[in-house]
């Protein structure tokens, strides 16, 4: 079981998906909705939950802002034509990286996935 917060643009499908598999999954859409981008990412990080989200913009954040991303950030860069198909793609992987999100800035898209280990200045050392 992993522990998420998901960010609000993450599909409710997702979700469900992922609640249904056992993770213990954050929405940010269920009442935190309009947090910043920074205060979304420091929450994730003071509750030790591994990020997910489809903005670009978490990586600009803790590549050239130097943010704390210790508990790790999944971004989701895939095109699809379905909230259905984005929950079965996440889960699947998230299922085969579980052991490397932690520490790690993994990207999933439409061709493959990305785990990058974070740099040190970024995984709260």
């Amino acid at each position: 079981m992993l522990r998420i917060l998901a960010n609000e643009n993450v599909p409710g499908p997702a979700i469900e998906a992922m609640r249904a598999a056992g993770h213990d999954v954050v929405w940010m859409f269920e009442g935190r909705r309009g947090l910043d981008d920074p205060m979304v990412l420091k929450q994730a990080q003071a509750e030790g939950r591994i990020l997910i989200t489809f903005d670009k913009d978490f990586g600009e954040l803790v590549y050239r802002g130097g943010a704390d991303a210790s508990a790790g950030v999944v971004l989701i860069r895939i095109s699809t034509r379905s909230p259905e198909e984005a929950a079965d793609r996440i889960l699947r992987e998230l299922a085969a990286h579980a052991e490397e999100l932690p520490g790690h800035f993994t990207v999933v898209g439409d061709h493959g996935v990305r785990v990058v280990k974070l740099p040190r200045s970024n995984r709260g050392a």
